[in-house]
């Protein structure tokens, strides 16, 4: 395989323009046309930014980086980030509006200095773990284009998998940064809440939605953690609950250089298993097996833990309702634009009494300190990040059976996923393999609250062991 300036990590690619072995111009250039000549086969781009992006990259080239971190470098951001400027492409509802504003996502996407090459593909309002928007082109797997990438950062992970950008900022509500990046075998990493600012589908509701990396590489994901996370000296965006811990270069290289021992539980079960027939596929139940002999050959300690959480079924359920009820379609009209989907669950949030949405918030809370207690003796918690391989396009819409069917085909897909955003703890997805032939699937790492750091580590020295970033979906590389 001959050489392209694709095969760089986002690492080597900042190193690259630092030293001058390459411009920012000439990297945006490569990217676009690999997002020209690729993505129509893929639907990972809903919006590309063929004049801007070049522009903006030549400003760099003319001033050099500079002090902010990711000067140059290529990236995507999900169609849910408003961007002052461009339509904001997530709904019909608002096909024609020209966004006045950046949101807090674009302005700390923005601090970082990269350079946004469009929007990747999201479901309409990010509300859904598959990608596939009415009207327009599903977001493809690039290991196979008849599965879906996942969601509902799926076109992110699909474009960064077959090499459209080195990295993506993603959201994740309910598992949408590690569901598509499991699926599409890269890193994804949900950061603790707070860290960064959250971002689109169902906004700040119960504290569940935060914007992440997705990546090839763990240390191109902890780069991009680093860099969305605001420092002393770049503005504080308005979305951070409070000013947010840094990550400091101490931290980058413990994580990044692979070093330390860490006590390691393995999750037993599912939250949903009394609500539905979970079954973990076994490709999937293979690469947690993978993963957990090689932690144990790193020297690690491995303990079963089981999660308590008889009623998280039926809190969750409402937070879900709850969250898509503030979606801005109140008329018949506007109401008639939204998906089935999206329009069915926006009528049952606004239907529920209030009561029983602030009883869902208080049991969402419980769980969440009932959750950090079962965790505390643990560095990290492993388990599969989803339960079943990608699914095929059409997989969970198929028969029209309503929300209620998509919504458990979606907890059947993915049941390790949601309980993580309601704890508000961070989590990793690692693309280790359930075998050597390259085919994704992809273990979940969950830490303690602020603990980035152990799942970086520990994904490092995954990496070593697994040598993921050497795969790659060959008709896309």
């Amino acid at each position: 395989m001959a050489f392209a300036l694709h095969h760089l990590t986002a690492q080597e690619q900042w190193d690259w323009i630092r030293r001058g072995d390459v411009t920012a111009l000439e990297l945006v250039r490569h990217h676009l046309e690999r997002i020209e000549r690729l993505d129509p086969a893929l639907g990972a781009f809903s919006r590309v930014d063929a004049d801007a992006a070049p522009a903006a990259a030549a400003r760099v080239d003319d001033a050099g980086q500079g002090p902010a971190p990711l000067a140059g470098v290529p990236i995507g951001e999900k169609e849910l980030v408003r961007r002052a400027g461009t339509v904001w492409g997530a709904s019909r509802l608002f096909a024609d509006a020209v966004v006045e504003e950046s949101d807090d996502v674009a302005r700390a996407t923005d601090a970082t200095g990269a350079i946004v090459l469009g929007a990747t593909t999201a479901p309409e309002f990010g509300l859904t773990g598959f990608t596939e928007p009415a009207g327009r082109p599903p977001a493809r797997n690039p290991w196979d284009p008849a599965t879906g990438a996942g969601g509902s950062s799926g076109g992110a992970a699909a474009a960064v998998a077959a090499g459209l950008v080195p990295f993506a900022v993603g959201s994740d509500g309910g598992g949408s940064i590690r569901i598509p990046s499991a699926w599409c075998g890269v890193v994804g990493l949900k950061p603790s809440r707070g860290r960064v600012p959250a971002q689109g589908g169902q906004g700040g509701f119960a504290g569940l939605v935060t914007a992440g990396p997705i990546a090839r590489t763990v240390a191109d994901a902890a780069m991009l953690l680093d860099a969305l996370v605001a420092p002393a000296g770049r503005p504080v965006p308005a979305g951070y609950a409070t000013e947010p811990p840094r990550v400091d270069e101490a931290f980058l290289g413990t994580a990044v250089r692979g070093e330390g021992r860490f006590a390691i539980g393995v999750l037993d079960g599912s939250v949903w298993d009394d609500a539905l027939d979970v079954r973990v596929d076994p490709d999937n139940a293979a690469a947690v097996a993978r993963a957990a002999a090689a932690l144990d050959e790193l020297g690690h300690g491995l303990e079963p833990v089981r999660l308590p959480g008889e009623d998280y079924p039926d809190f969750f359920r409402v937070l879900w309702l709850a969250g898509a009820a503030p979606i801005p379609a109140r008329t018949p009209a506007e109401l008639a634009l939204l998906e089935p989907y999206t329009r069915e669950i926006v009528e049952r949030g606004r239907a529920m009494p209030a009561e029983r949405v602030v009883s869902a918030a208080v049991a969402a809370a419980a769980f969440e300190r009932r959750a950090i207690a079962a965790f505390a003796p643990f560095d990290a918690v492993l388990t599969p990040t989803t339960a079943l391989p990608p699914r095929p396009l059409g997989w969970y819409t198929g028969d029209g059976d309503g929300a209620t069917q998509v919504f458990d085909r979606q907890v059947l897909a993915a049941p390790f996923t949601s309980f993580v955003n309601v704890s508000g703890l961070p989590a990793i997805s690692l693309p280790v393999g359930s075998s050597d032939d390259g085919a994704p699937a992809g273990v979940q790492l969950i830490g303690r609250p602020g603990g980035e750091a152990a799942l970086l580590a520990l994904g490092r020295q995954l990496e070593r062991r697994f040598g993921w970033p050497r795969r790659h979906p060959p008709a896309f590389w």
